[in-house]
């Protein structure tokens, strides 16, 4: 009998392969172990950012086999596939929109789940810094990158007196009014924008914050990253969308892994 986990929908974003703190080995991890009708890559999957600074020296194996594993769902379960741009990824621009089998790469898109209408999309351009600023985001992520390897330090440091992972960033979102604030604005304007477009709900990515909730009367999804939270969304058979978290802790390959244990967040609909 098949115990694999089997969903309508998955969304993941924020993958950043080619960055030093990409989760790959993670998500492809994750998806070979899981089918679904639907996969959505919700843009920064490739982090062309990285890739331009250093050369195709940051292009490692475990990067192709993720691309493998993509290969293999839309062979062996015809799962389609869609591909939206992101701000990391906007090497993607000259193809949009493409189409090929089972696949296509997108700007932004609108799917439908149990009757409700839902806009897909990365989230980069609801963010000012980001669509019209583009070298102080540069900035900020140079100044992420470097928080990521402080916070390798500190939990390396942690790891060797026995305490769990901690994420200096998250903490940083929760608890700086500005983060918070950034946070919240971004959410409300998504929101604004899917009402305004007769949509019930958006799905999103960008700012690395898994989230599953109501945000005045729109459902907001966001499927968090594969840097640090290694979060996604699923959508059930029925239309039910939940946040699950990559909890694993095996090293067999992402072929041959067992499934990754998560936890799911449900919102009140």
């Amino acid at each position: 009998m098949d115990a694999r986990p089997h969903y309508k929908t998955i969304v993941i974003s924020d993958v950043h392969l080619g960055s030093t703190h990409s989760k790959v080995n993670e998500v492809s991890r994750f998806l070979a172990t899981v089918d679904c009708d639907r996969l959505i890559l919700n843009g920064d999957i490739i982090d062309g950012w990285q890739l331009k600074k250093s050369g195709i020296k940051r292009w490692k194996h475990e990067h192709t086999r993720f691309f493998k594993v993509l290969m293999k769902m839309m062979e062996n379960r015809s799962t389609e596939i869609i591909y939206v741009r992101g701000n990391h990824d906007d090497f993607l621009d000259s193809l949009v929109p493409f189409s090929f089998a089972t696949i296509s790469v997108v700007r932004d898109c609108v799917i439908e789940s149990a009757g409700r209408r839902y806009f897909v999309t990365h989230g980069d351009a609801f963010d000012k810094v980001t669509s019209h600023m583009k070298w102080v985001a540069k900035l900020g992520d140079a100044g992420y990158t470097m928080l990521l390897w402080m916070n390798g330090l500190y939990n390396r440091y942690r790891a060797r007196r026995g305490k769990p992972y901690f994420s200096i960033s998250q903490a940083i979102k929760q608890k700086v009014k500005s983060a918070v604030s950034y946070i919240s604005n971004f959410e409300d304007v998504l929101a604004d924008f899917a009402r305004s477009h007769q949509c019930d709900g958006v799905i999103c990515g960008h700012i690395h914050h898994p989230e599953n909730r109501m945000v005045d009367g729109i459902h907001y999804l966001n499927s968090g990253d594969w840097v640090e939270t290694l979060s996604a969304l699923t959508e059930t058979e029925d239309g039910q969308w939940n946040v699950v978290y990559y909890t694993a802790t095996e090293t067999a390959e992402p072929e041959t892994a067992a499934p990754a244990a998560a936890k799911q967040i449900q919102p009140a609909l």
